[in-house]
């Protein structure tokens, strides 16, 4: 098009929005409108995306009924809302349980295996693994407000927890006082799938610099099978002589599974 000058003008750009609300402004767009002003002075109301109503349903039970009202896969969906604001998280929570089973299995998956799902990026992983978090932090709390040896279901499901779904070997060791409630919970070692090296001086050492009166040791087995294995045996015996050289008590050893926690204590291993 050419102006009074003869020479031609460049049109402009159209402005470009929020690719997810709109795609682009028609009214800025230098195209002849297809139907008369009259008739196109009524705009049509916006319709608001499917799920909209489904997360205020959703919400409401939540707010009513409670969490146990609520199917694993909804109280997911639930969480996910504030992390994908605008997309319909119901396929995804279905996904990632789907991919690791529970709800347990999905807060403690790495970050690189929660991304594996498609909808799951890095804000997804990340959120997650800050709800697992949580969770460790507020059951901590609650074991350090309590006996922990009169706590044992207490104390299954914080291991449980802390360790079910973990991929690797981790060898972990809750120092008690003399009342036999946390002082703290320290990972000593990780490893392979099959294998974290520990250092039974070093547990000794770290129990005088916290003062701790008695130890609770605690590791996982990946593969899922808590059976105490032969090194296993072994390496508790000499953790307990190391722990007694400086008059400090081994309650226990517990080996977590996927779905089981074996006791040393129980077993008649200690």
């Amino acid at each position: 098009m050419a102006g009074r000058d003869g020479k031609a003008k460049s049109a402009s750009p159209p402005a470009v929005e929020d690719g997810e609300l709109f795609p682009f402004r028609a009214d800025r767009l230098d195209i002849a409108p297809s139907v008369s002003p009259a008739r196109n002075s009524a705009k049509a109301p916006a319709q608001k995306p499917h799920y909209h109503e489904h997360r205020a349903r959703l919400r409401q039970r939540f707010d009513e009924a409670g969490a146990g009202a609520l199917a694993d896969y909804e109280l997911l969906e639930l969480f996910l809302f504030r992390t994908i604001p605008r997309q319909d998280t119901k396929p995804l929570a279905k996904a990632l349980l789907a991919k690791f089973g529970t709800l347990a299995a999905v807060l403690a998956a790495p970050p690189q295996r929660i991304a594996e799902v498609s909808g799951a990026g890095p804000a997804v992983a990340q959120d997650l693994k800050t709800a697992q978090a949580l969770f460790e932090r507020a059951s901590r709390a609650e074991l350090k407000q309590r006996t922990v040896v009169g706590s044992w279901s207490q104390l299954v499901e914080y291991c449980k927890l802390a360790l079910a779904h973990e991929p690797r070997e981790q060898f972990r060791v809750l120092f008690l006082d003399v009342k036999n409630q946390l002082i703290a919970d320290e990972v000593m070692n990780e490893g392979t799938v099959n294998h974290a090296p520990v250092y039974p001086r070093e547990i000794a050492r770290r129990a005088l610099e916290l003062s701790a009166a008695a130890l609770i040791l605690v590791h996982n087995h990946p593969s899922g099978d808590p059976k105490p294995s032969a090194a296993d045996i072994a390496i508790t015996g000499d953790i307990v002589d190391a722990a007694a050289a400086i008059a400090v008590k081994v309650h226990d050893h517990l080996i977590v599974g996927r779905d089981r926690v074996a006791s040393f204590k129980s077993l008649g291993l200690l």
